[in-house]
Formats: structure tokens, C-alpha cells, sequence
């Protein structure tokens, strides 16, 4: 028997791990179209303790306030949004800003509900490197006091954005698996914000996983990337871990077309490389237009098509659109 793609999405879980898109979360019903079942705004990780508590209270009071929502704080909350029809919110941080200088600022997020916190955002900071600082040095004494509070406070390491050698030290630190929660490797698409093959196989090795990701410029040189385009980082990576090791952290954000205008993608573009968080090497100028399909989270019904369209079996399909997440979710967080 054939499968077909739409009752094989509706039966999955899927989840799009990282979403700074939902910044302004008026953005939530796009993803609710895609069918997705949990989602992860970036609610954190430029900003110092006092704005991100605000954040965070911002979206607490959101959640409580909408029926239709449901805070994720184990893999558990996963399946019941999914049993439930309601939109699974998972909060994280893309960077450490937020800790200030404090490690004990882990276990005060975690008890409002961030259960992932990323490394580093492309520059240096008092954890490591990011991926696209002038040095490569590796994770700071702070760092390796940070991944082991991480660990007892059971909040998942993301070294996306970080660093090769802060990466690597922050495998071997960490006793529970780790996480790139968006990023494609180097080997199809050479970017400084890819990963090179022994990364993706070091967090294979900790039971972890790699989210693919569909920032245009990570996924190929064309102004408009196909369907296969994405596709072809999610195989090699398979190819390369096997399917256990690979998910979604597609990353979109308010910059892309058709979200934004152009002029005001511009001006937005314009003050990141200003501020240094970019780089022209890795982030060219917009328009972004995510690939051919999933230009928008409406289009994840077109990501489970294609996938089966390039024989992946559904037992794999169903891992790579969230099923991976909801293991390392249970093995940290708890079922």
C-alpha cells in the first residue's frame, strides 16, 4: 500500500525547534496550518537577565491565557499537545547572554520553563567561541561550569552557532546528549555557519541530533533552493548517523520574504552586520526566500511529501519530523 503524504504528516509529530519567527507570535497560526505539533521561539539570547525575564513573562502569560497552547517541560507535553489538538510551546535560548555571569541563572529559567539553551551566537562570549570569531578557542572555565549546572538542571546543550573547538569541548563535558538544533554540514553547502562531518558524528555518538535548517544561505548558493536542496542535507546526514540523529530546526525568522518587506529586511540586515553579529561570508544581503515548498511553516505538509517522494520510509520520516526530538527531549527533560 502506498503511503500518502497527508495522512502521514497528520499522523506525526513534528516539531520545528527553532522559530525566532515567532518573535511576534501572531506568527503561531502559520505553523499551526503546517500541522506542526510543537514549536520553539527563541525568547532569549542577545539580551542580559532583565529583558529576557520580560520575555519570558510575555510568553508565560500568553500560554496561560490561550487554551489552544501548551507548555512543553517533558517529552510527555510533546504527545499530549500532539493527543490534544493544542500547539506545543518549547522555550530557548539562542545564546547566553541571558546568564549574565551567573550559572545559578540556569536553574531560574528552567523553573519558568527554557529547557535549551545554545552556546554561543556566531561571536565570542564568556562560554566560547561562536562559529565565525577570528580565533577557535575552545570552551572557557565558565563554559565547563555552565554544561555541568546544564546537565544537573536538565536543560539540553544547542551548539549551533558555536564554535568547532567550543563544540567539541562541550561534548566531551557533557554527560547527556547534545544537540545542533539548526544547522546543515558543510559537505553539500561550505558556509561558516555549517558543520563539518566529524561534529554531526560527535553528536551522533552522544545520542544527540542535528536539526536541518532552511536559512536560504545555509541551504545553497541559489537565490531560490528546491525542495531537494534541503532534502539533500537531511539524506547526507542520515546517510553519514543514521536517521536517530536527525531532525527540524528550520529558523524562520522575521526577515524572510514574504514576512518582511524588503526595506525593512534591509534595515534589519543592516544593523546585524553593523553590530558584528553577522558576517557577509555567511548571512548575504535579503531577500530570503526559504526553499521551494516550505517558504513559510504552512508548507510542512510539502517537506513530509517530498521526503517520501526520495524513498524515505515513513518509520524514518516520522524521527526526522520530530520523533528524534521527543526522544532527547525524554532522555534530558523526562518522560
Amino acid at each position: 500500500m502506498t503511503t500518502q503524504p497527508t495522512s502521514l504528516h497528520n499522523d506525526a509529530i513534528v516539531i520545528d525547534a527553532v522559530c525566532p519567527l515567532l518573535q511576534d507570535p501572531v506568527h503561531l497560526e502559520l505553523y499551526r496550518k503546517g500541522g506542526a505539533t510543537a514549536v520553539a521561539p527563541t525568547v532569549g539570547g542577545s539580551e542580559g537577565a532583565a529583558v529576557t525575564f520580560r520575555t519570558l513573562g510575555r510568553w508565560l502569560r500568553l500560554i496561560e491565557d490561550r487554551d489552544d497552547l501548551l507548555l512543553i517541560r517533558s517529552g510527555a507535553d510533546v504527545e499530549k499537545a500532539k493527543a490534544e489538538g493544542k500547539l506545543g510551546i518549547i522555550l530557548h535560548f539562542q545564546g547566553t547572554e541571558p546568564l549574565e555571569d551567573s550559572v545559578d541563572l540556569v536553574d531560574a529559567y528552567k523553573a519558568l520553563g527554557v529547557g535549551i539553551i545554545q552556546l554561543a551566537y556566531n561571536v565570542k562570549n564568556r562560554v566560547g567561541d561562536g562559529c565565525e570569531e577570528r580565533t577557535d578557542s575552545g570552551l572557557s572555565r565558565f563554559g565547563v561550569k555552565l554544561i555541568e549546572r546544564m546537565n544537573k538542571a536538565k536543560v539540553i546543550v544547542d551548539c549551533s552557532h558555536t564554535g568547532y573547538r567550543t563544540t567539541m569541548d562541550a561534548i566531551e563535558a557533557s554527560t547527556v546528549p547534545v544537540v545542533i538544533s539548526h544547522a546543515n554540514p558543510k559537505a553539500v553547502h561550505d558556509t561558516p555557519r555549517n558543520v563539518r562531518d566529524d561534529q554531526i558524528q560527535a553528536i551522533a555518538r552522544t545520542g544527540g541530533l542535528v536539526g536541518a535548517v532552511g536559512y536560504p544561505a545555509f541551504v545553497s548558493k541559489k537565490p531560490k533552493a528546491t525542495m531537494d536542496d534541503f532534502i539533500d542535507h537531511i539524506a547526507y546526514m542520515v546517510d553519514l548517523v543514521g536517521s536517530d540523529h536527525v531532525a527540524l530546526g528550520i529558523d524562520y525568522f522575521l526577515g524572510q520574504d514574504p514576512i518582511a518587506e524588503l526595506p525593512a529586511a534591509r534595515k534589519q540586515y543592516d544593523e546585524l552586520i553593523g553590530s558584528g553579529a553577522w558576517s557577509p561570508a555567511s548571512y548575504p544581503p535579503p531577500p530570503y526566500t526559504y526553499p521551494e515548498g516550505i517558504e513559510t511553516p504552512a508548507g510542512f505538509p510539502n517537506l513530509t511529501e517530498g521526503l517520501l517522494r526520495r524513498n524515505f520510509s515513513e518509520a524514518d520520516i516520522k524521527k526526522i519530523l520530530g520523533g528524534n526530538w521527543v526522544r532527547v527531549y525524554k532522555q534530558i527533560w523526562g518522560s
